[in-house]
């Protein structure tokens, strides 16, 4: 975990920033003074009509394109800013890098436009950055969108993006501290950045942010190339001030309301689905691909899968049909999934999935991230390299086959029905080369408190796959059951594993 590939950091490392004095290790040296300090919170008062914004009003406050760095030049990138205000209170500092030097980009009040906001422009006088964004010249002709909007910096040390096509949904953090927790989460911030100026036929955009809180500090690099799949390398090293329960790593944040595997619909809700993210997905280091289907508990669930150097994990949106959905605001059809790829060796650890119940879909309830089994001492470094990707219909899937749905519920039946029922269907190559006839079996198992009474695989000619018609019996109704199936067609593996939690009732 504390090796990188040396190719990534030849890659990384090279910029025409270094020439300019500034690199990377820049940063890192930062990082480490802020490390053998005591912390020091943010000390600015932000100014009450700010405060005082709610989200509706402080989303009508927008920074002019004409205003934003390179807007004005051959360069296909621009940036926008936020300012600080609302759920944003803290003012970060932010720098333009280019071969003539680091230079502090300016809080101007004049670049914001206020829209309907209603906020007098006096209070913008003491007013900050809360964030940045990251824009880019459209594929193609395009005169009423010349640019877009791909990446955003806004708030502890969210980043969200997305690609071409798609809209905003899932996001990444730099870092997660005792999230899940009784005893309360720590977000650390990125309070500085240091945008490196990329030459006119540059396809890349390199970012450097500077993190800080109560226990941990880090320096961080990330290497941003747009497209249908938006592409970000990160590179880190983080420094703890003192010890961390929990330390997450990599971690992904999303939203999960309900989906088809619920048997209730939201209070009425017309809209079948409602979803930033369907499942957890998993390439384990021997090789596994696992998928666990979200869930909105009824109260905090976290559950874990152990393993060594893990080969990527993310929260995918793999429904991607409107009619999934039938959302034509909000368009969960074209949200991202996000795909995290180590470029080191993490060594032993787990991937850790956090679901907490929301009544609605306006919070972030579902994170997702790699938690080291011997995290870092204080003062000690711990180097990581990855990369995040979002990603469109074009993405990470199994080799084999995967699990397109999930259902729960039981059928009609002239003979009462017992226990809990799932229904999954597995698509995918392995099984479009089989014969329908072919006798594929499904391999099952449940924890303790689980009883199998049913199961059975179909051919599907609907998908040109295979359902899996699971029942099972929960023992005691106020423990959860854990539950594991993949498909098998005579001694090999055709599918992935479709893993799944029944929660208490």
């Amino acid at each position: 975990m504390r090796s990188c590939i040396a190719g990534a950091l030849l890659l990384l490392a090279c910029t025409p920033a270094a020439w300019a004095g500034f690199s990377f290790e820049t940063v890192e040296a930062a990082a480490q003074v802020l490390a053998r300090a005591a912390y020091k919170p943010p000390g600015d008062v932000l100014a009450p009509a700010l405060a005082q914004l709610d989200h509706a009003r402080y989303g009508m406050i927008r920074y002019r394109a004409d205003a934003r760095l390179w807007a004005h030049t051959a360069s296909p990138f621009s940036i926008g800013f936020f300012i600080n205000g609302n759920d944003y209170p803290d003012p970060v500092k932010i720098n333009e890098v280019d071969t003539g030097g680091v230079h502090a980009v300016r809080f101007d009040p004049g670049n914001f436009d206020l829209g309907q906001s209603k906020l007098d422009a006096k209070a913008l006088a003491t007013a900050g950055f809360s964030g940045l964004a990251v824009h880019v010249r459209s594929p193609g002709k395009n005169a009423a969108h010349p640019t877009q909007r791909v990446l955003v910096f806004q708030g502890a040390t969210l980043f969200s993006g997305h690609g071409f096509g798609q809209v905003r949904g899932a996001g990444a953090r730099g870092l997660a501290i005792d999230t899940g927790l009784l005893s309360g989460e720590e977000f650390p911030r990125f309070t500085k950045f240091w945008i490196e100026r990329p030459a006119n036929g540059d396809t890349t955009l390199v970012i450097d942010a500077l993190m800080d809180s109560k226990r941990a500090t880090g320096a961080y690099r990330f290497v941003v190339t747009p497209g249908k799949t938006l592409k970000v390398e990160v590179r880190a090293r983080i420094f703890l001030r003192g010890y961390v329960t929990l330390l997450g790593v990599a971690p992904i944040n999303s939203m999960y309301l309900y989906g088809e595997n619920d048997d209730a619909h939201g209070d009425g809700d017309y809209r079948p689905e409602v979803h930033d993210s369907d499942g957890l997905q998993i390439h384990s280091g021997t090789g596994e691909w696992i998928w666990r289907p979200l869930v909105n508990p009824a109260r905090l669930l976290t559950t874990s899968f152990a393993m060594t150097n893990p080969q990527g994990f993310g929260l995918m949106q793999r429904d991607r049909q409107f009619s999934d959905y039938e959302d034509l605001r909000v368009r969960y059809d074209r949200k991202p999934s996000v795909w995290v790829t180590p470029e080191s060796a993490w060594g032993a650890g787990r991937v850790e999935l956090v679901e907490l119940p929301t009544p609605d879909q306006t919070h972030t309830n579902i994170v997702a991230f790699w938690a080291p089994d011997a995290p870092p001492k204080p003062g000690q470094p711990l180097d990581l390299a990855y990369r995040v990707e979002w990603q469109g219909d074009d993405q990470t899937h199994p080799p084999s086959a995967w699990a397109v749905q999930t259902r729960t519920g039981h059928g009609f039946s002239t003979h009462p029905q017992s226990g809990a029922q799932f229904v999954v269907d597995f698509v995918g190559s392995a099984l479009q080369r089989l014969a329908p006839d072919t006798p594929l079996t499904s391999v099952v198992s449940v924890d303790p408190n689980g009883q199998v009474l049913e199961q059975r695989v179909v051919y599907n000619a609907a998908t040109d796959g295979w359902r899996l018609f699971l029942r099972i019996k929960r023992q005691d109704d106020g423990k959860p059951v854990e539950m594991r199936a993949y498909l098998r067609n005579g001694n090999d593996t055709v599918s992935e594993t479709w893993s799944y939690i029944l929660p208490p009732s």
